[in-house]
């Protein structure tokens, strides 16, 4: 059974299955991961009895992604860069619509569009610094003065996770109204997957990644 003091950034790594667990309770792994578990678990409101549970109940399987510097930063390209750039445009347009055709409900996500389109391009611009100048390092070896754009990207990780609440609050945690339509339920679990993959994204960079270079 996994104890109340493991910290949750440890828990993430080393059991596979983990990261599901935390997003389904809305625990933050990524950039708030050295926390420990029972600490992490009443600043969401979570039981703690039941969160153990459930990480307890996870069966042994392979890793969700590989460790190995090279491979990973392909996998996070392909994975999560390609991704995001493919699936924002979408989202700001079903934001886009919802706000305009539902101006009038009261639960109305007003200034969910901007804020979306907000992210990314503060998305892109950040994914261009890796691309550009970190990652290439990375694959070259590492350098002597690779610790400043690596505190660079985790600094720009926590505006990411700010964001991310801040999603969250304009989404009422990503759940419509029992009358929405089509489009705003499609809209909030677009919403729901975008937080899903930036957090799972950040983790792989902050708890996998960067401690190989650091």
């Amino acid at each position: 059974m996994i104890h109340p003091s493991q910290l949750v950034r440890d828990i993430a790594l080393e059991h596979p299955g983990a990261t599901r667990v935390f997003r389904t309770f809305r625990i933050d792994y990524c950039c708030n991961g050295d926390r420990p578990l029972d600490v992490a678990a009443a600043a969401r409101g979570v039981e703690l009895e039941t969160l153990r549970a459930a990480l307890a109940s996870l069966k042994p399987g392979p890793a969700e992604a590989p460790s190995e510097p090279a491979a990973l930063i392909a996998h996070i390209l392909v994975r999560y860069h390609k991704v995001h750039m493919a699936e924002l445009p979408e989202a700001i347009g079903l934001a886009r619509k919802v706000e305009a055709v539902h101006a009038d409900h009261p639960n109305c996500p007003r200034g969910l569009a901007d804020h979306l389109a907000l992210m990314a391009d503060d998305l892109q611009g950040h994914q261009h610094k890796k691309e550009a100048v970190l990652f290439p390092m990375m694959l070259n070896g590492g350098h002597p003065m690779i610790g400043h754009p690596i505190a660079r990207m985790a600094a720009e990780h926590q505006d990411v996770a700010e964001q991310l609440l801040r999603l969250a609050i304009l989404t009422h945690d990503f759940a419509p109204p029992d009358d929405a339509c089509t489009s705003w339920r499609a809209l909030y679990q677009a919403c729901r997957k975008l937080d899903a993959d930036l957090r799972e994204h950040m983790h792989l960079e902050n708890n996998i990644l960067f401690p190989q270079f650091l």
